[in-house]
């Protein structure tokens, strides 16, 4: 048999899907518009391996839909156009219900790729079911999703992917003939990510030469490692390669920052999504220790979404290696958390007058405003006057980084706020 263990036991009816019981419980909303006959195009956006291609299929199956399926990896909008003429074709000749097109990876559809999708989901020819691991209101064009709803699949927890193996140990037609004891599974769990799929691959490979089998998380780890290149190949290590490439560039490590690169790049990875990885690292890793790092990567953004590949990997080697040579401060990350924290334990502190707005008399006559002086007033453009409330007037949210650039801030700081700046 073929087939891996994930598509043996893949799930057929909303009664064996598990998990996403806020979509597919008994009171889930899809539960509800399948019950009611009524399927809205829609995107499903969640992390790998949370059940968004079965989760289609059943919706289609549930609710008595043809179902036609691209990937958006090997599909261009000639591929579009015709599938959408063949369902169609196949609602007018067969059924009353609009047929479903399921579109994987959705995020990966150039603009011209989804606008082609516009007027057949416009007119009713097909339900569009989108899926994707990215923020649609970053992938999806504007006008296909405004006529989308979005609906969110969150990772497994450990209770459903214990339960999904034990599942599997007992329906799949292999696994159900051996001996397997679950002895431990932290690091089964660990490795998977919440991710199902690449869970049950993993417990595949455990089990496929013994027919008695103890699972512990030492089994698991020396069989892991040893069978580590297995899992590059189906691009499973999505979240742990990126990991090892922000922290790479975090480390300022050009060479293996390039490598982790190389990694995401020849697995197929979306040159956007590892745009947007450096984008974030350039403001929370580097931040005005040098900002021009933020404008590199901004640009790096917007030149790979326009030139696509085989191209922007140019671009992306060059951002992440000028990001890794950059010199490091997480001082305005630190400084945002640090505020927020602070929000949270204190809540809706008033506003000192001094700083209120007032349009009307009344705020006016409340002495909103009235003792505010304006900066630019003063030598240098500089007053010394209270800005926080005054419970917390004492605070210091942000520590600036022992970097050239920020080790200008701390001196210009002491030189106006005396001690209360004092670093």
């Amino acid at each position: 048999m073929n087939k891996p263990l994930a598509e043996r036991i893949r799930p057929t009816s909303l009664e064996d899907y598990m998990s996403q019981q806020h979509l597919v419980g008994k009171h889930g909303v899809l539960t509800n518009l399948i019950a009611r006959g009524m399927i809205p195009s829609l995107i499903l956006w969640g992390p790998p391996g949370t059940g968004k291609t079965t989760l289609a299929n059943i919706i289609a199956k549930e609710s008595k839909r043809p179902f036609f399926s691209l990937s958006a990896i090997n599909s261009g909008v000639k591929e579009v156009r015709e599938v959408i003429e063949s369902a169609k074709k196949r609602g007018e000749l067969f059924t009353a219900k609009n047929p479903i097109l399921f579109i994987d990876e959705i995020h990966r559809f150039s603009k011209s790729q989804q606008d082609s999708l516009l007027g057949a989901v416009e007119k009713g020819w097909v339900t569009l079911i989108g899926a994707t691991t990215e923020n649609p209101s970053f992938e999806v064009i504007p006008a296909l999703l405004s006529r989308c709803q979005v609906y969110i699949l969150n990772s497994f927890d450990k209770n459903d992917l214990i339960a999904l193996l034990e599942r599997a140990m007992v329906k799949d037609i292999i696994l159900s003939t051996k001996k397997i004891k679950l002895k431990e599974t932290d690091a089964l769990i660990q490795v998977s990510g919440g991710d199902a799929r690449k869970l049950l691959n993993i417990f595949e490979l455990l089990v496929a030469t013994d027919k008695k089998i103890e699972i512990t998380n030492a089994f698991v780890l020396e069989k892991i490692q040893k069978n580590s290149v297995r899992y590059d190949k189906t691009g499973e290590q999505h979240y742990d390669i990126v990991s090892a490439f922000i922290k790479s560039i975090r480390g300022s490590d050009p060479n293996a920052a390039v490598y982790w690169l190389a990694r995401m790049i020849e697995g197929g990875e979306d040159v956007k999504f590892i745009a947007r990885r450096l984008l974030i690292l350039a403001s929370e890793d580097i931040g005005n220790a040098n900002p021009t790092a933020f404008i590199l990567a901004n640009n790096t953004f917007s030149a790979v979404a326009a030139i696509g590949n085989p191209e922007s990997r140019i671009i992306l080697s060059q951002c992440a290696i000028y990001l890794a040579n950059s010199p490091k401060s997480n001082a305005s990350y630190m400084a945002i958390n640090k505020a927020q924290n602070l929000v949270r334990e204190t809540g809706d502190l008033p506003i000192p007058l001094a700083l209120r707005n007032a349009p009307t008399k009344l705020m006016k006559d409340l002495d909103y405003g009235k003792s505010y002086k304006y900066a630019h007033d003063f030598p240098e453009n500089f007053i010394n006057q209270e800005y926080l409330p005054k419970e917390i007037s004492e605070t210091k949210l942000y520590e600036p980084g022992n970097n050239q650039r920020e080790n200008q801030f701390k001196t210009l700081l002491k030189k106006r706020w005396g001690e209360k700046y004092d670093y």
